[in-house]
């Protein structure tokens, strides 16, 4: 038997354990055999990846790919560009475009838009607001993944619904079967401080993030589980940046409530000093917590386990908008996001080359954890045979420095990460058995990626 693909000579990690000098084989788009490379049949294409790893393909369940709309700042293309070339295999768009994906013709022009051109699988959140609570079942049969609510003032000015529209969103949500996630900040604070710092001139950068404070995003998880567990919605906490936050998921879930959370690298590796050292390319809303509430979400969030998957928020703008020629000018004209699809496998490895959590561990929380919470496994997430030929193959040992924003592949690509050094790169990276990138190139065809289906 002569297969498509087969990848050997390396280790294969999943969730459950590690093989050694071991391989995949690829026929049709879809896994056939994993195990020993000795054992593997032979193919038409065989890469040699001696000496690396190969892990399910990492799935990202949050970026902002910025279309239909605001394509000055990013597209599906350079959106999944940047995702092959960081090591995704699929990536889940949000929903604050223009216009904002809150009914089904606005989420079939999303997915018209990424079969057109995105180098990867993808898939697309719906957003709940005040006036389009009766379409939530009409979104779900248009295949939307999830749906999304914005309770605090973000990019794009989505206004969220009251507490009673939103309990009743939850009911109605609940009959679909998918999962509603929140990004979790309580407005009313934040707007308070905001207008505060602002009135009193305080427009350092560092202002910015203590206009946020953690008691805002602490408030919000805390009301969203009490709503669940009233509704029995299955709720989801997006880029969770504080462990006070993901001590709020952790008693949820001891509570029984179906509550999921993720954080993303930056809240894991920088502190708000960064916001002194870096000023307003940094800035990023949840913002960047102190030392102490990074430490708190390391100790709770991933050690304990109140954090299940990680995820980037990855959020294009172009340097005018970042002010990245006056980082530390006023920040009120600055915006908030950064780009991270291709900085989030480095950095996460690099935790691992540390030893703050084992290769298996960031395996399942950045891939079979958000495919099983978005409904999109074992098809995805996972290197089980007869699912999608999606895997990551990185090296784990190679060290080296993001010099320059030119060194990435997103349409604009302001981030803090810039001058940062990482242990660990994806150095090769296949969707349903084609090679989108390697030894450092994109080498797949845009418009190759998929919508992911759902149940």
């Amino acid at each position: 038997m002569t297969v498509d693909l087969v990848v050997r000579n390396c280790t294969v990690v999943t969730p459950a354990g590690r093989t050694p000098d071991a391989g995949v084989a690829v026929e049709d788009g879809t896994i056939v055999a994993v195990g020993r490379s000795d054992r593997l049949p032979d193919a038409d294409r065989v890469v040699d990846a001696e000496g690396k790893v190969l892990v399910p393909g990492i799935v990202d369940g949050h970026i902002h790919n910025r279309e239909p709309g605001l394509e000055y700042k990013e597209d599906w293309e350079s959106a999944t560009r940047a995702a092959a070339a960081g090591g995704v295999t699929t990536v889940v768009g949000m929903p604050n475009t223009d216009p904002v994906i809150d009914r089904p013709e606005h989420l079939e022009l999303k997915f018209e838009r990424g079969e057109d051109s995105a180098h990867v699988d993808f898939q697309s959140y719906a957003v709940v607001t005040s006036e389009n609570l009766d379409l939530i079942p009409e979104i779900d049969e248009a295949g939307a993944l999830g749906f999304k609510i914005f309770l605090g003032s973000t990019v794009g000015d989505v206004p969220p619904p009251n507490d009673g529209e939103i309990l009743e969103a939850m009911a109605k949500i609940r009959e679909t079967g998918k999962r509603l996630g929140f990004h979790e900040e309580n407005g009313e604070i934040i707007d308070h401080y905001t207008e505060q710092f602002k009135a009193e001139g305080r427009n350092d950068p560092i202002d910015h993030s203590h206009s946020r404070p953690v008691i805002a995003e602490q408030e919000a998880v805390e009301r969203m589980i009490t709503f669940a567990e009233e509704t029995g919605a299955k709720i989801h906490m997006f880029h969770v940046s504080s462990g006070s936050a993901a001590e709020a998921v952790a008693r949820g879930k001891e509570r029984g409530v179906d509550v999921t959370a993720e954080t993303t690298p930056h809240y894991l590796w920088f502190t708000e000093e960064v916001m002194r050292e870096k000023g307003n390319p940094a800035r990023i809303q949840p913002p960047i917590r102190d030392a102490d509430e990074r430490e708190k979400l390391w100790e709770v969030g991933i050690e304990d386990g109140a954090i299940d998957s990680i995820a980037t928020d990855h959020a294009p703008h172009t340097p005018e908008e970042k002010k990245v020629d006056d980082p530390f000018g006023n920040t009120w004209e600055a915006i908030s996001g950064f780009v991270g699809l291709e900085t989030e496998v480095p950095v996460m490895l690099s935790f691992v080359d540390e030893g703050r959590l084992t290769m298996e561990e960031w395996v399942r929380r950045h891939s079979t954890r958000p495919a099983q919470i978005w409904g999109m496994y074992p098809q995805k997430g996972s290197l089980q045979v007869g699912t999608d030929a999606d895997f990551t193959i990185v090296d784990p040992e190679r060290e080296w420095t993001l010099e320059s924003a030119d060194e990435l592949h997103s349409k604009n690509c302001v981030t803090p990460f810039i001058g940062e050094s990482f242990t660990g790169k994806a150095v090769a990276t296949v969707v349903r058995g084609e090679v989108v990138y390697e030894d450092g190139e994109i080498v797949g065809e845009s418009g190759y990626g998929t919508r992911v289906d759902v149940e």
